[in-house]
């Protein structure tokens, strides 16, 4: 019995192990699981900003960053040789001096464009010294892509000469238009801020019940704007819509990344 006791345990110590290496999440891993898992062909590395702002009365300000690590991970798992670098949290989201944008809200961190541009610039010639061939910046919060942009563009002659490269990933254009096209065919009114698009997204995601206020939808409804913090009625959101949106982030990104891939 005391044999079986053993051998069980060392088999389950052996499977948290096993689950551990084949994380695409490199918080996960150790720096020997990522170096090995480099060796066998993890030669590319995403890096997602997310953001912490405000979501109106009926979403939590979690949204953007829960978005980003999903897709993010699922990027990974379709490629087959991605590993994602812990989330970018913050983004900019308004003047924190004169309280512009959401920095209007309580809970909401703002980073100015520079501080933004800079640490996504640093993150990315990290990945490169740390021997991964591609890099890719992309973000789910519409204020920083033109930073993203830029720090891809701006990094990628030397990454070149170091074998490597760096792209910059726009997830938000073919995404949104679709997810448009899916609600006004529903004659559902698409876009705003923590609206149907956003708040079905983390509905999708929100298996623990934390980050949604159901019973808060009718004062995101009923705003404006700049009094709720919403722009759109919250209320037609659904998982299953949650869960297109996220997979026509994914699809995107991994079509324009095959893209870069393909020769030229």
């Amino acid at each position: 019995m005391r044999t079986l006791t053993i051998a069980a345990a060392l088999l389950t110590a052996a499977t948290a192990v096993s689950a551990q290496t084949r994380s695409v999440y490199m918080e996960d891993l150790t720096w020997f699981e990522i170096r090995d898992a480099m060796a066998a062909g993890k030669t590319a590395a995403i890096i997602y900003a997310g953001g912490t702002e405000q979501n109106g009365p009926h979403m939590s300000l979690a949204k953007h960053n829960l978005i980003a690590r999903h897709v993010a991970g699922k990027i990974a798992e379709r490629l087959g040789n991605a590993l994602v670098y812990p989330v970018m949290p913050f983004s900019p989201a308004g003047d924190v001096v004169e309280k512009t944008g959401h920095m209007r809200f309580p809970g909401t961190v703002s980073l100015s464009s520079e501080v933004f541009l800079g640490v996504m610039r640093q993150v990315a010639q990290s990945a490169v010294a740390a021997g991964f061939k591609q890099v890719y910046l992309m973000g789910d919060h519409g204020g920083g892509q033109a930073e993203l942009r830029l720090a891809a563009e701006g990094l990628d002659a030397d990454a070149r000469r170091k074998g490597a490269r760096v792209y910059y990933v726009d997830v938000a254009t073919q995404s949104g238009q679709q997810m448009n096209a899916y609600l006004t065919e529903r004659k559902i009114t698409p876009g705003g801020h923590a609206g149907v698009t956003e708040t079905a997204q983390v509905v999708a995601l929100d298996a623990d019940n934390r980050h949604i206020r159901r019973d808060r939808y009718a004062a995101s409804a009923a705003g404006p704007e700049p009094a709720a913090g919403a722009l759109v009625d919250p209320t037609p959101a659904t998982a299953e819509m949650g869960r297109i949106f996220l997979d026509y982030k994914v699809a995107s990104a991994v079509e324009q990344i095959k893209k870069f891939a393909a020769p030229k």
